[in-house]
């Protein structure tokens, strides 16, 4: 159930065209008998072909790398980055995480909780769950927000007073001067 959601939200499914792309370019790769066919058969890809097949930029992957969520299979030996497809995976994990609203650091988390041996699956659900909660309380701000602009927005029927008159403005003065941080502004108007 939460994969279905995870791939509602990317739009597609890793699964699709990740095997057609990689193996397009593995296909591709072997015709033009390029040198980055390793011997155990791998097909070894550069950081461009890696960046289109996951759909993101060089930057990105560098990014990434620099951040520790990647790093090439191997180096050349004229010192260009190779990778293999497991990279365009995790290229792929990291976005659908993104798109669920993990940050860097907690995809960074998942990966080395994938690494360890005595991990299990209710470490990954706790820390999913975590997310979920701040995402919640993050709604929940947002809505006192939109709830506060609208009353705001209520208290002023007449666009064509002057600024020094201006209702918003007025409350917005009043809750600094009174310290008042409550999600709704209650605002007395003088008629």
């Amino acid at each position: 159930m939460m994969q279905s959601a995870i791939n509602r939200t990317m739009g597609q499914t890793v699964a699709d065209g990740l095997a057609g792309r990689i193996s397009r370019s593995t296909r591709r790769n072997d015709r033009q008998n390029e040198p980055s066919t390793p011997a155990r058969g791998n097909a070894m890809l550069t950081i461009g072909k890696v960046a289109k097949l996951a759909e993101v930029s060089i930057d990105t992957i560098r990014y990434y790398e620099r951040g520790g969520l990647l790093s090439p299979a191997q180096k050349s030996g004229a010192g260009y980055r190779l990778y293999n497809e497991e990279a365009v995976r995790r290229l792929n994990f990291i976005k659908h995480a993104q798109h669920c609203g993990l940050s860097l650091a907690e995809i960074r988390q998942l990966l080395a909780l994938k690494r360890q041996d005595d991990s299990c699956c209710e470490d990954v659900r706790s820390l999913v769950l975590q997310k979920k909660l701040q995402l919640e309380h993050k709604i929940k701000a947002l809505k006192a927000m939109s709830q506060a602009l609208s009353e705001l927005i209520d208290i002023c029927v007449d666009d064509a007073k002057p600024l020094d008159a201006c209702p918003i403005l007025a409350a917005l003065e009043a809750s600094l001067k009174h310290g008042h941080r409550s999600n709704s502004m209650k605002v007395e108007t003088s008629a």
